[in-house]
C-alpha cells in the first residue's frame, strides 16, 4: 500500500485541495511539507502527537519535513478553537519553549544531513516592516472572506482582538516564505486550520502567479489530537518531568473502548493488517488492545525500556503481584507528619495530585480519591507513620496513580 493510501486507511486525511497531485507527490517522496508548532508551553503534549507521527511516516516514505517553530506567531497566538485570547509570552519564554520543542521532536524526526529542516518564523516575521507588509500582502486578503473563516466566526460574539485577527496573515505568510526559500510545496494541519491554510495557498498564487505549485491537506489532527491532549487534570505532556512514563502509559491504557482501535490506527506504526485483526475484539480483548496502544506509544516517546517499566507498574495495579517500583513515588520525611500522621489533604498536595488544599478537598468530597483502592469519604482521613513504612498506593479518579512512602 502506498503511503497516501495508508494515511487514508488510518483515518488521517480529512480534506485536500488537489488529491491526485498531493497523492502523487507524497507517494513518490517528492513532497517538502511543513507543519507549524506554536510554542505555547515548554513541552509538546499528546495533542501534538498525531502531527509528529505523521511527519515520521512521511519522512520514512522519502518526503522531507519542515518543522516550523512559531517563535514569531507565538507573539500573537492562534485564535482557532479558542474562546478567549491567549496569554502574552515574553520573548525569552517563546525562545525557551522553541528549544524544548526541537529537542523533543528529535526522537520522532531525523534532522541529520538531507533530513528534516527546523526553522523559526521569528527569523522573518519579526523583521517585517508593517507598512510594507500591508502594501505587499494585505492587499491579497479580503476581510469579508476572513470573517467567514470558522476560526474567527466563533470568536466574534465574545470579541476578537485585532492582534489575533492578524494571525491568519502571519500563517499565510509563513507558507509563502517557505515556498520561496525552502521549496516547500505542501502544508499540513488540523481540520481547524483549514481556512488559514487555504489563505496561504491563495497568497502564493496571487503573489507568484496561478502556476505556483502549492498544496494543502488537513488531517483529523487537532479535532482528535486536542481532545486527546487534555484530561480532567490538564495536559498530558511528552516531557517525562511533567508527565512520567508511567502516567503517560496509564493515560493511553485508560482510553475509552470506542477510541482504542482508532488511536492504534492513527498513532502507532503497527501494520494495518495486524490492526484489522483487532477490529473483532471485544470485552477483555479490548483491554489487551489498550495495553498494546499504551506500550507502543510510550516506547515511541520514552523508549522501550521505560515502556516496559511502565507496563510492569501497570500490571502491578491491575493484575497484582508485579513490581510497582516504577510507579510515580513521593518520599515523606518524619518532620512532614504531625503526631505521627498526615492528613489526606496534605497528602494530595505534597504528591502533586492537587494544586491546593481547596482542590484536594473538592476531590475527596466528589469521591475521586482512593487509598489502596478504598474510597476516601472523609476530608479528615489521615495516614499514619506505620501505614506509610511499606508505601501506600493512591489513586485520583480512574487514571492517576501515585505511591507515598515514609523514608
Amino acid at each position: 500500500m502506498k503511503i497516501y493510501d495508508e494515511l487514508v486507511a488510518r483515518g488521517l486525511v480529512a480534506q485536500v485541495t488537489d488529491e491526485s497531485e498531493i497523492k502523487n507527490l507524497i507517494n513518490e517522496g517528492k513532497a517538502t511539507f511543513y507543519i507549524g508548532f506554536d510554542p505555547t508551553a515548554d513541552s509538546l503534549h499528546v495533542g501534538h502527537f498525531m502531527a509528529l507521527c505523521l511527519m515520521k511516516r512521511l519522512q520514512m516514505a522519502g518526503n522531507r519535513p519542515v518543522v516550523l517553530l512559531g517563535g514569531g506567531t507565538g507573539y500573537i497566538g492562534d485564535p482557532s478553537g479558542r474562546t478567549d485570547m491567549r496569554s502574552m509570552m515574553t520573548p525569552e519564554t517563546i525562545q525557551h519553549n522553541c528549544e524544548c520543542f526541537k529537542k523533543q521532536m528529535e526522537r520522532f524526526i531525523d534532522f541529520g544531513e538531507g533530513g528534516a529542516i527546523a526553522v523559526n518564523n521569528a527569523d522573518w516575521l519579526l523583521k517585517l516592516n508593517y507598512i510594507e507588509l500591508l502594501r505587499d500582502v494585505g492587499a491579497c486578503f479580503s476581510v469579508n472572506n476572513m470573517l467567514r473563516a470558522e476560526c474567527y466566526k466563533q470568536r466574534m460574539e465574545k470579541g476578537l482582538s485585532f492582534l489575533e485577527f492578524n494571525y491568519m496573515i502571519m500563517q499565510s505568510y509563513d507558507f509563502y516564505h517557505l515556498y520561496k526559500n525552502y521549496d516547500c510545496n505542501m502544508q499540513f494541519g488540523g481540520d481547524d486550520q483549514w481556512s488559514n491554510m487555504l489563505f496561504g495557498t491563495e497568497l502564493i498564487r496571487k503573489k507568484l502567479g496561478k502556476d505556483a505549485y502549492a498544496m494543502t491537506i488537513t488531517l483529523l489532527m487537532n479535532s482528535e489530537g486536542k481532545k486527546m491532549g487534555k484530561t480532567a487534570s490538564g495536559a498530558v505532556w511528552l516531557d517525562p518531568n511533567k508527565t512520567t512514563p508511567f502516567e503517560f502509559y496509564q493515560y493511553w491504557r485508560n482510553v475509552g473502548d470506542a477510541d482504542v482501535l482508532k488511536c492504534i490506527k492513527m498513532l502507532t506504526f503497527l501494520p494495518l493488517d495486524e490492526i484489522e485483526k483487532m477490529e473483532s475484539w471485544e470485552g477483555a480483548q479490548l483491554n489487551q488492545a489498550k495495553d498494546i496502544l499504551a506500550y507502543e506509544l510510550t516506547a515511541l516517546v520514552h523508549g522501550k525500556e521505560e515502556a516496559q517499566k511502565a507496563k510492569a507498574a501497570s500490571l502491578a495495579l491491575f493484575a497484582g503481584g508485579a513490581d510497582d517500583s516504577n510507579m510515580p513515588t513521593t518520599e515523606l520525611s518524619a518532620d512532614q507528619l504531625t503526631d505521627g500522621a498526615i492528613g489526606i489533604l496534605d497528602v494530595l498536595t505534597v504528591c502533586g495530585l492537587a494544586p491546593s488544599k481547596s482542590e484536594a478537598r473538592r476531590l475527596v468530597q466528589q469521591g475521586g480519591v482512593f487509598v489502596e483502592e478504598e474510597k476516601v469519604a472523609d476530608i479528615s482521613f489521615s495516614l499514619t507513620a506505620d501505614s506509610l513504612k511499606d508505601g501506600v498506593k493512591l489513586r485520583k479518579g480512574k487514571k492517576t496513580f501515585h505511591k507515598l512512602i515514609l523514608k
